[in-house]
């Protein structure tokens, strides 16, 4: 196994969604899926970082917007002589691989078919979405004729008949989000442009096509373009098409007409060979910095696979974007794109490499503090309210009103209730801080007014004594009010009680860290007196969910015997494995093992049954790596400096990565005996503990 490739052998129409999303290749910027360039069953999907607009639901338009699925620029497909136009799925096949070059961010796909007269055709081609330029992409296809010679007719399209469809839950749901689509030919370019409904978002494309024979026919339809070439092909003896393309909207920076500014772009990009010259050197220097590396091939496959896709979701081009951290990446419309608490999982990880566009996804949140304020003050409370989903401009995106499509039935949904957004925005600048040393004036403020959105939510209770949070919805999104309750909401949920704790400590510690007070003694007291006196419910010995929760009756287990999602803890979230990995690590290191290589397998192997096929789990992959750096090997930035405390399991083997903490280089290579800081041995475990890291009987 090449730990650095993701291999497919064969054309596997059942698969072919899991399949484009594993194999998306990104920017940060932009990503398109990795559907065939050819052929009906596919799911193209070309997402950029920001781009929504309103959605429509059965007739209704609500507040709620999508990722849009932009104009397709893959599609070139081909004709021997007298045959139609190939396509995988049709096609005689004698060989069919495709592989994902994760060290060099290209998608490669060889493949061999027979025409009806036995023609014999090789065709081999790669495609990236460039890291070094984040406007350009480009797909590059060699043809061998291996028994034949003549005419290979090619067809190079954009297109932009393309909708949000890709989800399949959403099909009932309006997806054509484009309109106004124009399109064009000048000096050898052809374009196409369109715009989003509601946001009124200008798209265009511009393309190039590279070959031997210069001749083409263009042909306009509408809202697509495409150019005809005819290639003479000798027996044994191959040939080259390139499509290299610009992507640009109205919404990127320095750009005055989308339109020209992509054909610009693309009459300036260089020829396939140098292009994909600068795209690997960009992806090297990122591998530079991101290196994380475990002994076994599988793993360390796994382990490459989930740093690429956070790198291609958000990456040194995403740092000056106004975008956050998308749930499924710009991999799919799985959750229409919205932006939840994700980033809780991801920051640690960027803040020890790459801690500039930690800081940028900060800021998405710093832009929308004025927004999360209003929501804030318009619920009767203070400081600032951040939406449980966020999209382009901060407003809450949870639909109040949630369309069942099996039934067809609207029904109430309460999740906007997931108040814990807060905390997590606020952690992450905590985290921010310890990791680099330095927290900026606007995030001590976006992380205060979280504060004290949290200290006015919080009640106290004159019987108990205790102070109260009412209404709101724990992580736990099955629990969502209780029974025979005409309103949603809990009280006192575990996790969101104890995060406002850590919450107004870390306010406190943020005050101190600002040259003049920006809160009373009074509000600081307050927060104290919460902190000591948060109210936290227990049942059995164990602490309860909620205030009531031991009261509910019991589920009937045996009616649901073996539907893993109902099981006493559900791991219906692919962050659960993560979870469970991390709280097990120290005490029950076989089972904490388990629920870790269940975390790294989630996406490659779609253990929840077709849902990476709408997008990868974000949260869950970069998580993966978290673990694996703050969890096993102990990893940890304090204010006082950085701790390493490692108990690393066995399996691993060594596990040796890179990080930057405030300002300094550190490579730190560590197995489950010993540990090595820039080369230099700096820990022994002690003799008296066993691999699995349990004390050793004296």
């Amino acid at each position: 196994m090449n730990p650095w490739v993701l291999s497919y052998e064969g054309f596997d129409p059942a698969s072919e969604g899991l399949r484009e999303a594993l194999c998306t290749l990104g920017n940060g910027r932009f990503a398109t899926r990795g559907a065939t360039p050819d052929g009906e069953l596919r799911t193209p999907g070309t997402y950029v970082a920001g781009c929504y607009l309103d959605s429509t639901v059965a007739g209704r338009t609500v507040t709620n917007e999508d990722l849009v699925n932009l104009p397709d620029w893959l599609p070139v497909t081909f004709a021997t002589p007298g045959s139609a136009w190939f396509r995988p799925e049709r096609a005689e096949l004698l060989d069919y691989r495709q592989e994902l070059d994760m060290r060099q961010g290209i998608l490669h796909r060889a493949l061999r078919w027979r025409d009806e007269s036995g023609r014999v055709t090789a065709v081999r081609q790669r495609r990236l979405v460039s890291m070094a330029d984040p406007r350009l992409a480009a797909l590059e296809t060699t043809f061998t004729a291996e028994n034949w010679s003549g005419p290979l007719r090619i067809r190079a399209t954009l297109d932009g008949r393309v909708t949000n469809s890709g989800v399949a839950r959403y099909r009932e749901l309006r997806g054509d989000h484009l309109t106004g689509h124009d399109t064009g030919d000048r000096n050898g370019l052809i374009w196409l442009t369109a715009t989003t409904r509601s946001s009124r978002i200008i798209v265009a494309l511009a393309c190039r096509t590279d070959t031997v024979s210069p001749a083409r026919e263009v042909i306009r339809e509408g809202d697509r373009i495409a150019t005809h070439h005819v290639l003479d092909l000798a027996r044994g003896e191959s040939a080259t098409l390139t499509k290299t393309v610009a992507l640009v909207t109205s919404r990127d920076s320095a750009v005055h007409d989308a339109r020209s500014a992509a054909i610009r772009a693309v009459r300036r990009a260089p020829r396939f060979d140098e292009l994909l010259a600068r795209h690997v050197a960009a992806w090297e220097r990122l591998w530079r910095d991101a290196r994380l590396e475990v002994a076994e091939p599988e793993l360390s496959q796994l382990v490459h696979l989930h740093v690429f896709h956070l790198l291609q979701t958000l990456s040194p081009h995403t740092a000056d974007l106004d975008v956050g951290v998308p749930a499924r990446g710009l991999h799919g419309e799985a959750y229409r794109g919205h932006v939840f608490w994700d980033e809780l999982f991801v920051l640690p990880w960027l803040n020890l490499r790459f801690p500039e566009i930690s800081l940028g996804l900060l800021r998405y949140r710093w832009r929308r503090l004025p927004e999360a304020r209003a929501a804030a003050r318009d619920a009767g409370y203070d400081g600032a309210m951040f939406p449980w989903q966020s999209g382009s401009d901060g407003r809450e995106e949870t639909q109040t009103l949630h369309l069942n499509p099996a039934s067809g039935r609207w029904l109430p949904d309460g999740s906007h209730l997931q108040r814990h957004i807060g905390p997590a925005i606020a952690y992450n600048v905590w985290q921010y801080y310890l990791a680099t040393g330095f927290m900026p004036p606007w995030c001590a403020e976006l992380l205060i007014e979280i504060a004290r959105f949290f200290a006015s939510l919080t009640v106290l209770d004159p019987a108990s004594g205790r102070y109260e949070i009412r209404g709101v919805m724990g992580p736990d999104e099955y629990h969502e009010r209780y029974p025979g309750a005409s309103s949603p909401g809990l009280a006192n949920n575990a996790y969101t009680n104890i995060m406002t704790v850590w919450l107004l400590s870390r306010a406190r510690d943020t005050l101190d860290l600002l040259p003049e007070p920006t809160a009373s003694e009074q509000e600081r007291a307050r927060w104290d007196d919460i902190t000591r006196r948060m109210r936290v419910d227990f049942h059995d010995g164990v602490i309860s969910q909620f205030t009531g929760y031991p009261d509910l009756l019991e589920l009937d287990w045996a009616r649901y015997r073996g539907v893993r999602r109902l099981d006493r803890t559900s791991h219906g979230s692919t962050l659960s494995a993560v979870v469970h990995a991390w709280v097990l690590s120290r005490s029950d290191r076989a089972r904490s093992w388990q629920f870790f290589a269940e975390a790294l397998f989630g996406d490659i192997n779609d253990i929840q049954g077709g849902t990476t096929a709408e997008g990868i789990h974000l949260g869950a992959m970069a998580g993966t790596l978290d673990l694996l750096q703050r969890c096993y090997l102990g990893l940890e930035p304090r204010p006082d400096g950085l701790h390493l405390n490692p108990l690393l399991p066995d399996r691993l083997g060594v596990l040796s990565l890179s990080i930057r903490f405030r300002g300094h280089q550190l490579l730190i290579d560590a197995d489950h005996r010993q540990a090595h800081i820039n080369g230099v041995e700096s820990l022994t475990f002690p003799a008296n503990l066993s691999p699995d890291g349990k004390e050793k009987p004296s």
